[in-house]
């Protein structure tokens, strides 16, 4: 298969919270595309007001992902550059931007992804636990297959790496110590680079203990020892 060598396609990393973590090149490449897609354009107006960065947008988002994909790629066929991007953090991790990558690569249509900000990667490394060898899971089922996820993840041995709303927080902790056991290392981080941001680290039930007592607000990450 022949890819076209010019790219039409930029994948752009956004900053997770602070504006300060976005790259040169990711403005670079946001100033010069003709459309950029995104998965809210309230809150990438935001983003792009900060910077100055006039280019049009349209949003792109998992409702509307099969509905304009086809038109998308006829405008990408005929000559126009486009800049994925989401609310936060790199398209397609556990965010729309799959099906755009698969359609590209299925038309002959060359992409590029830029380096830039994931939740989960200062989550694990603020974890303590192993890095060398990990499990992102993003978000779990939440009825239909849950438990059967849960229990396969109950005998993981990998460092295992999780996304969860903090209205759920609690209820899946409990969830875990349920097939894992209360003394299972872990670590939740919250707010990653935001002012308020907060990693606590220790057993299943001692995170518990912690966050029972707490207003738990902003996006959240598990990380929880694998099985030993």
């Amino acid at each position: 298969m022949v890819v076209l060598e010019t790219t039409s396609l930029y994948i752009v990393p956004t900053p997770i919270g602070n504006l300060e973590d976005i790259t040169l090149r990711a403005l670079r490449v946001l100033k010069e595309v003709n459309l950029i897609l995104a998965e809210d354009t309230r809150n990438s107006g935001i983003l792009l007001k900060h910077f100055q960065i006039s280019t049009p947008m349209q949003r792109y988002h998992a409702f509307n992902e099969h509905k304009v994909l086809d038109g998308l790629i006829r405008r990408l066929q005929s000559g126009e550059k486009m800049a994925l991007i989401t609310d936060a953090g790199t398209p397609a991790i556990s965010d729309p931007g799959y099906l755009m990558v698969r359609a590209c690569l299925q038309n002959n249509i060359k992409i590029e992804c830029l380096p830039g900000a994931t939740a989960f990667v200062p989550a694990l490394v603020k974890s303590g636990l192993p890095a060398d060898r990990f499990s992102f899971e993003g978000f779990l089922p939440q009825k239909k297959g849950r438990k059967t996820k849960l229990m396969e993840l109950s005998i993981e041995e990998r460092t295992i790496i999780l996304y969860e709303s903090p209205h759920r927080l609690l209820k899946a902790l409990v969830q875990f110590v349920e097939v894992m056991g209360p003394d299972r290392m872990a670590s939740v981080s919250r707010e990653l680079t935001k002012i308020y941001e907060e990693t606590i680290n220790g057993t299943l039930q001692e995170i518990i203990n912690y966050y029972s007592e707490k207003t738990i607000k902003g996006e959240i990450v598990i990380v929880i020892e694998g099985k030993k």
